[in-house]
């Protein structure tokens, strides 16, 4: 079953890269490419590499309108549409028309990507219509990418190395890219250096390294510590102009409509939120705990600690 229509468009939610970032969410929970054992939402539920249709331009528009719609009776403002779900935004195969349906409201918009794909040409050409991609590079080093990203069987990394090439060479707009450090696994010299290196034939404007913040798939995974994040930088930047770390909390407020029920969904579903998050939001929706109690009982919201933190997050829905 696909999620109710007002879990297409969720937040916003704060992003040091986005500013108030509009989330999309244009694909079925955990439908994704890969299964990358830091993955704030769980488990792959659905592995496939065909890009599908999920949700018409129609749905995507009118869920975006309205969310904007409440929001802006709030007074929040958004900086950017970001296609960035619980899952790959480029397994859907009208990626491209959504983001046409949504240039009439005038916001910029962005896709997060894997990458995965990009060895497609009709994959590239429907992100070539964003104004900002920015695509994940954990590794160029085949077992350390697969010992993170435990991809889908079918995928080649020199391919996906080399449709990230071919994007990069026509892309007009922003491109970013994100690495997620491990500990242990993609934080040594030998790698960090393949990575940067691979980084620079691209040119990203900014790359940004970073560590989780939020429960993982895998338990026992972590971020590299300083002595990594300072060696990490320094290798990088030695290689790229613009290099910055994502290692803590979340720049600004989560916005809301006034519906604390629907905006803690809404955001759950794809960002889990932090309890001193959750507390703040109650507070400007005029809305008490117990609203988390009566979630919590009825299995909408799980709790879950991570680094001595609790989080709150939608419970993953298996037999879709």
């Amino acid at each position: 079953m696909l999620p109710a229509a007002h879990h297409i468009a969720f937040g916003p939610v704060p992003s040091r890269r986005l500013r108030q970032s509009l989330g999309n969410n244009n694909v079925p929970t955990k439908t994704c490419s890969n299964t990358c054992i830091y993955c704030q939402v769980g488990q792959t539920t659905e592995k496939i590499l065909q890009p599908r249709s999920y949700f018409t331009p129609e749905q995507v528009h009118a869920a975006v309108e309205s969310r904007l719609e409440k929001l802006g009776a709030e007074g929040q403002t958004v900086d950017y549409l970001s296609f960035v779900p619980d899952g790959e935004p480029t397994l859907d195969s009208r990626l491209g028309e959504s983001i046409d349906a949504l240039r009439d409201l005038n916001i910029p918009i962005a896709v997060i990507t894997n990458a995965s794909l990009l060895s497609r040409e009709d994959v590239r050409s429907r992100l070539m219509k964003a104004d900002l991609v920015s695509i994940k590079v954990d590794a160029v080093d085949e077992a350390v990418w697969r010992t993170i990203n435990l991809p889908h069987p079918y995928l080649k990394l020199s391919s996906i190395l080399q449709g990230i090439r071919d994007f990069a060479a026509g892309y007009a707009g922003t491109l970013l890219s994100d690495t997620m450090l491990i500990k242990g696994i993609n934080d040594t010299p030998e790698v960090l250096t393949a990575t940067a290196s691979f980084l620079a034939e691209i040119g990203p404007q900014t790359v940004y390294l970073a560590v989780p913040v939020r429960p993982t798939t895998v338990k026992g995974v972590h971020g590299t510590d300083e002595a990594g994040l300072l060696r990490a930088h320094q290798i990088f930047s030695a290689r790229l102009e613009n290099v910055e770390l994502l290692t803590g909390h979340e720049i600004g407020e989560f916005a809301h409509t006034g519906d604390a029920r629907e905006d803690l969904l809404a955001i759950t579903a794809v960002h889990p939120m932090r309890e001193d998050d959750v507390r703040k939001l109650l507070a400007e929706d005029r809305e008490g705990w117990q609203l988390i109690e009566d979630l919590l009982a009825a299995g909408e919201l799980k709790s879950l600690m991570f680094e001595g933190e609790v989080f709150y997050l939608r419970p993953v829905r298996h037999g879709r």
